[in-house]
């Protein structure tokens, strides 16, 4: 009875498509939809409405109420424009920053947008081409606007399209403008409730001019620059695999200083089906295969790689053996906010007033780095927008050194407040050149953190489950997780269960049960246990995804035990695996 009930209301939304003012070629494509014997990829299109979830709205392209398309962004679009005009009234001059990145239809969706906005007498800086995600955050604040959006999926496989949504801070929005936006959104009934004709006189094209005011910002940042000017010659290998990267990253590491930047030709090639590549990710080893193989030929000192909307860093290093490997999120993230927060106190800038961000997930060494540096360690959320939160509740009464989570994002200033890799690359680049200014490579730079903060092995497992059926699945294992905690995860006692969605921490052995201190909910358990270990189940917010984030605790008392270390670490992650049944 159930099916039948989903499959009538898939059917009811689907002919309110054919029956309404949308275009030929939708109509014809729900119709095929409609016809089919098999009604999978109907109910997938139209069995639900694209919502705005950690990283905004994003699904993939095509026909359908739960698809990317003109009609879902300009449903999004409108209900976003009312709700600026309804916060912010009349009297207001209202603007909106519209940036998109290299997938397809990003340009069109970005014009639809800007049309609309403009329809709606708000004014559209739009940006003449492709940008980096940063950039757009960064141009909402310069231009000092009420809102901006930008069109991008990220790393997600090329049928994937997005859209986030930004505040007046610069930062993707939360509390409670998104939820607004969306009671907004969902007040639109028809598609004649959208206003698709635009005001060009309210459009503004922006580009070259932003780009040099953002990079002189970038290149202002610059904590090591006479070890960059004695190692400028550093080879670094770049690619943008297809994405926006290639328009700012290697102008903002030339600025830096550096002029041995090789790039990749192929992958410069800007283009949203993402040819040399599966998926465009580059926490995924395929993804830097080819940078990875003209470092070799060149004998590179690093590797560098941002995604579509270059918001994240991808990093390979040489290891003790001159063999080049991935360097995880969570170390990218521990070596720069190691090396941020050691120059801060070598050039005289810590005075116990700066403070740093990780998100929940994130390894907790960064923390412990932080803490016996005097620096205030926060922690928040999946998601950038909660860093960025923390950033203005704290705005003016502490400083900022810089923030990052385990999923590749990292940010180093606050002038933009989403996560930036052209501005981490750039620093991370000096990092390196800091390094080896002071006869360290990387590797070896990571193996002394280690030493001297303690050693921690990471590792994520995805497990994707598709459509309506893989969504009721996701939601029946945190069930499963919840109900059933582990009593020992990798050979240690479970100490403490932490479930944000109640805002609980339990001691399983004891019974004692104290409140986290988190004032919203959030889908996330964690089980920590008695050697420091630490492992985070959550569904993903912007995939169909389930996530397993794991981290293990070791020893290391020397770089000569590190592979030791790393093998005792990998096998407690595929004990702690198995253990969990994934």
């Amino acid at each position: 009875m159930e099916n039948e009930n989903l499959l009538q209301n898939v059917m009811a939304a689907a002919q309110k498509w054919m029956d309404g003012n949308y275009d030929t070629k939708t109509k014809a494509e729900v119709k095929k939809l409609m016809d089919a014997d098999d009604k999978t990829a109907l109910i997938d299109a139209f069995y639900r409405t694209l919502e705005f979830g950690t990283g905004g709205l994003r699904g993939k392209m095509g026909v359908g109420t739960n698809r990317m398309n003109i009609y879902t962004v300009g449903a999004a679009t409108q209900g976003l424009s009312n709700y600026l005009l309804k916060e912010f009234g009349t009297d207001t001059k209202i603007s909106v920053v519209i940036g998109h990145d290299c997938r397809n239809n990003s340009r069109l969706f970005a014009e639809t947008s800007a049309n609309i906005f403009s329809a709606n007498g708000i004014k559209v800086y739009l940006f003449d081409s492709l940008r980096p995600t940063p950039e757009v955050s960064f141009a909402i604040r310069e231009l000092g606007c009420q809102s901006g959006i930008i069109l991008t999926a990220s790393h997600n496989p090329k049928e994937y399209n997005g859209y986030k949504a930004y505040w007046n801070d610069g930062a993707q929005m939360i509390a409670p403008h998104d939820t607004n936006v969306i009671d907004e959104v969902n007040k639109i009934s028809s598609i004649n409730d959208i206003k698709f004709d635009g005001n060009p006189a309210l459009i503004e094209m922006i580009g070259e001019k932003m780009d040099n005011i953002y990079l002189n910002r970038v290149a202002g940042l610059s904590l090591s620059p006479e070890a960059v000017k004695r190692q400028h010659d550093l080879k670094i290998v770049y690619t943008p695999i297809h994405g926006t990267g290639v328009k700012l990253i290697p102008a903002a590491l030339r600025r830096f200083g550096f002029t041995n930047i090789i790039n990749i030709p192929e992958q410069d090639v800007v283009s949203g089906d993402f040819p040399t590549v599966k998926s465009p990710n580059p926490e995924e080893p395929a993804a830097l295969k080819m940078a990875v193989e003209k470092a070799i030929e060149v004998d590179a000192d690093i590797v560098l790689a941002s995604d579509p909307d270059a918001d994240r860093l991808g990093v390979a290093m040489k290891n003790d053996k001159g063999e080049f490997i991935l360097v995880n999120g969570n170390q990218t993230a521990l070596l720069l906010t190691y090396y941020m927060i050691t120059r801060w106190r070598e050039n005289g800038k810590l005075n116990g007033n700066q403070y740093f961000v990780k998100t929940i997930v994130t390894s907790e060494l960064l923390r412990i780095v932080a803490e016996r540096n005097g620096v205030e360690s926060h922690d928040c959320y999946t998601g950038f927008k909660w860093i960025a939160a923390i950033i203005k509740q704290l705005e003016g009464k502490k400083e900022y050194i810089c923030g990052g989570e385990e999923s590749y994002g990292f940010l180093v200033q606050d002038f933009v407040r989403d996560k930036d890799a052209v501005s981490a690359c750039a620093a991370f680049a000096e990092m390196a050149a800091w390094a080896k200014d002071n006869g360290k490579s990387l590797f070896e730079l990571l193996q002394d953190i280690y030493v001297e903060y303690g050693f921690s092995k990471e590792k994520m497992i995805s497990i994707v489950r598709e459509g309506k059926q893989g969504a009721d699945e996701i939601v029946e294992m945190m069930h499963q997780f919840r109900n059933n905690p582990p009593k020992s995860l990798g050979g240690s006692t479970v100490i403490a269960v932490k479930d944000y969605e109640s805002l609980k921490s339990t001691n399983p052995n004891t019974g004692e049960v104290s409140k986290l201190p988190f004032e919203i909910t959030s889908d996330v358990l964690q089980y920590i246990t008695e050697d420091g270990s630490k492992v985070s189940v959550r569904p993903s917010g912007t995939e169909p995804k389930i996530k397993f984030y794991m981290e293990v605790k070791g020893l290391l008392a020397n770089r000569s035990e590190y592979d030791k270390a790393n093998a005792d670490a990998d096998a407690k992650v595929v004990a702690i695996a198995k253990e969990l049944g994934i």
